[in-house]
């Protein structure tokens, strides 16, 4: 594994096969909160692709892990964080990749083949909501609490912001994350790339309750359901197969 600072900012992870398998480079993308190392490094993902002879690119996004808190509310938007995935692998010399992401992962994911058209090939979508999870955050309020003013009065955005703050110095990014998504909140209309996606949810995750609307928005897209809640399902045994799957020659 090699760690390196994007030109974008970004931390990225690469991994480098011993036996390459002529395939595409994967990118994997971590869920809000989390970070690369979390979420497909420690849970064994990206050494079993690379195992399996795939490059594997493992960013952290822009206010989570090693990478620097957006500027702006507008530089933490899924646009503009889908484009700064593409940026890194446009860094790289990378043209067609394969993606796999999770929840917050997933939800950018789904932006990429509009964000680099005709270059995402397979994609695993793991642990997608089909609406926007902060659209009833306070935004105000939440901000107000990282900065240790008042308990928001929203119990909602009092969760979120439990959430955030125990995150210590990286809560005030986090909280401009929340502002940026809020602000562009996912509402799938079609699916844009040229090979359907493949959803994985967790038998008991109550955050992909009503996925099949999303799921029939990609003609052809398969979903399979796995063991565990959400915060469970990436460190199973049965996610990782299904991506090594889905993502086979």
């Amino acid at each position: 594994m090699r760690e390196i600072q994007s030109r974008t900012g970004l931390a990225v992870r690469t991994f480098t096969p011993e036996r390459p398998a002529g395939l595409p480079p994967v990118l994997l993308v971590h869920g809000f909160g989390s970070h690369g190392r979390q979420d497909w490094v420690a849970t064994g993902i990206a050494a079993a692709l690379a195992d399996a002879g795939r490059e594997v690119f493992v960013p952290d996004l822009r206010g989570h892990g090693d990478s620097p808190a957006p500027a702006s509310a507008a530089a933490a938007g899924a646009p503009a964080l889908a484009a700064e995935l593409v940026a890194v692998l446009d860094e790289a010399g990378v043209t067609g990749f394969d993606v796999v992401g999770y929840s917050l992962g997933a939800r950018l994911s789904w932006e990429l083949p509009a964000a680099a058209p005709d270059r995402v090939g397979r994609t695993v979508l793991g642990g997608l909501g089909p609406g926007e999870p902060f659209e009833a955050v306070d935004v105000p309020a939440l901000h107000r609490a990282v900065a240790g003013d008042a308990e928001p009065a929203d119990p909602f955005t009092a969760m979120i912001a439990g959430m955030i703050g125990a995150h210590g110095d990286r809560a005030a990014g986090l909280a401009v994350c929340v502002e940026g998504l809020r602000a562009t909140p996912f509402a799938p209309r079609s699916w844009a790339g040229s090979t359907p996606p493949l959803f994985v949810v967790g038998a008991d995750d109550m955050m992909t309750r009503g996925i099949e609307r999303v799921v029939a928005l990609a003609e052809g897209a398969e979903l399979v359901t796995v063991p565990g809640q959400h915060h469970e399902v990436l460190a199973g045994e049965a996610f990782r197969r299904t991506v090594l799957e889905a993502l086979a020659g």
